[in-house]
C-alpha cells in the first residue's frame, strides 16, 4: 500500500486548498468528509445507526441525512457529538482503508488523507507524516465570517469548539502557515511536497 500522509488543520485554515494543490501534482487525496457522506447514504447501516440515535427528524423528505439539521443538533451538545462520532468514525476509518488499498497500483507516490479531527481522535501518530495547515485567529475569523455568513458570536463559538491550533501544530511533522494569498500558499505547497517526498524516502521530483 502507498504511504498515507495525514492532512489536517483548523477551521478556515485552508487544508482543502492544500489538498487540491497536492492533487494537481498527481497526488491522490482521500477526503474524510466525502467518506462521512458515503457511510450515511440511504440504505447504509451508518444511516440506520444515526436514525436510531437521533430520530427520523434528521432525514430530509427524500430519506437522505439532513447534515445541517444534524449538525445543529449535536454542535452545542458534547455528549451528542460523541455519540455521532462513535457511529461515524469506525465506519469512515474502514472505508478509508478500502480507498487506500484501491490506490495500491496508482502512480501516486503517496496518498493524502484529508480529515479535520486527526489529532482530536488520536490518529495523528498513525501516519508517517502529518501535515497541519494553520492560520492566525484573525484570519480564521475573517474567512469563517465570509464563507459561512455567520455572526461574530457564531464565529467565536465555532473557534471555541475547535482544539487549539497550537496543540495540532505540536503533533505535526510539517506545519503550513496560510495567512496570505493562494499564490503564496501554492509556493508553500511546492516546498511541502518536496519535503514529504524526502521524508518518505521517495524520489525528489514532482509527479506529472
Amino acid at each position: 500500500m502507498k504511504p498515507v500522509v495525514g492532512l489536517t488543520g483548523g477551521i478556515a485554515c485552508g487544508k482543502s486548498t492544500v489538498a487540491r494543490l497536492l492533487a494537481a501534482k498527481g497526488v491522490a487525496v482521500v477526503d474524510a468528509d466525502a467518506l462521512s457522506r458515503e457511510v450515511v447514504e440511504p440504505g447504509t447501516d451508518g444511516l440506520a445507526a444515526v436514525v436510531d440515535a437521533f430520530g427520523r427528524e434528521v432525514l430530509d423528505a427524500s430519506g437522505h441525512l439532513d447534515r445541517a439539521k444534524l449538525g445543529a443538533m449535536v454542535f452545542a451538545e458534547p455528549s451528542r457529538r460523541a455519540t455521532l462520532e462513535a457511529i461515524l468514525h469506525p465506519r469512515i476509518g474502514a472505508l478509508g482503508l478500502q480507498k487506500f488499498a484501491a490506490l495500491a497500483d496508482s502512480p501516486t507516490p503517496y496518498v493524502v488523507y484529508e480529515a479535520a479531527l486527526l489529532v482530536e481522535t488520536g490518529r495523528a501518530t498513525t501516519f508517517p507524516v502529518l501535515v497541519v495547515v494553520s492560520a492566525s485567529a484573525d484570519v480564521q475569523r475573517a474567512r469563517v465570517a465570509v464563507r459561512d455568513g455567520l455572526t461574530p458570536e457564531a464565529v467565536e463559538a465555532r473557534l471555541a469548539a475547535q482544539l487549539p491550533l497550537a496543540q495540532k501544530e505540536a503533533a505535526a511533522t510539517f506545519v503550513v502557515r496560510n495567512d496570505g494569498s493562494e499564490a503564496e500558499l501554492a509556493r508553500e505547497v511546492d516546498a511541502l511536497h518536496a519535503r514529504i517526498l524526502e521524508r518518505l524516502g521517495l524520489p525528489p521530483q514532482e509527479v506529472a
